[in-house]
């Protein structure tokens, strides 16, 4: 079940949550980015983004769909990545892992992150993506919120379902902000995967690609 950022494409609309205890970061695994972003950019300009890039895209993926809007927004940001691994995967069938979301949602569980970061406090601009399981955000995405003070860090939260219902979008954003209450949590992406002008939209009607590059991504 762990699945590389460039490599998930489907997605699923189940609604799992995670209930949560703390733990122990792990070493830290963010990624930074590794190919240069576009054709103007120099070799200099590229390693300095990659060396002190202060927007992390972190997000859980079952299906892959999520993993996929991750892939994007990086392509568009070269922001610094970080895939959410279960401790303990989920199971791979899809009514088995169902069924497991849902018993994480009723107990508001936090599920423990096999990948933790120990700091995240260089980034001041955090993208949070998840499927929506059981109505809401997976639990899993509690447990990365709580471990970390986030006080003033922008969030902008991710997501896509397979119904694509606003209410579920709705419910995920409210546990977004329950679990970072103080963080400036923004209104966040709710988008397929494949909806690449619904991305770049998003993008530029939050100045994302300002913020990042400096410049806007289409002038570049």
């Amino acid at each position: 079940m762990k699945k590389r950022v460039v490599s998930k494409i489907t997605a699923c609309v189940l609604a799992f949550s995670l209930a949560a205890c703390g733990q122990k970061p792990a070493e830290n695994t963010v990624r930074k980015p590794t190919k240069v972003q576009t054709e103007a950019k120099t070799e200099a300009q590229t390693k300095e983004t990659a060396d002190e890039s202060n927007v992390l895209i972190a997000y859980f993926s079952w299906s892959g769909n999520t993993g996929k809007i991750a892939a994007y927004l990086q392509e568009k940001t070269a922001a610094d990545v970080l895939e959410i691994e279960p401790l303990n995967p989920y199971p791979t069938d899809y009514n088995k892992a169902g069924d497991v979301a849902e018993k994480e949602r009723d107990e508001n569980a936090r599920p423990e992150i096999a990948n933790l970061p120990e700091d995240i406090s260089q980034y001041d601009t955090i993208f949070v993506g998840y499927p929506i399981w059981w109505h809401t955000a997976p639990m899993i995405i509690g447990t990365f919120l709580e471990n970390y003070d986030l006080t003033d860090v922008d969030i902008y939260p991710f997501t896509q379902s397979a119904s694509m219902d606003t209410e579920h979008f709705a419910n995920s954003m409210d546990f977004i902000r329950e679990n970072a209450p103080d963080a400036n949590v923004h209104d966040g992406l709710f988008a397929h995967a494949s909806d690449t002008e619904a991305i770049d939209r998003y993008l530029a009607e939050n100045g994302l690609s300002e913020k990042i590059f400096k410049t806007p991504l289409d002038r570049l």
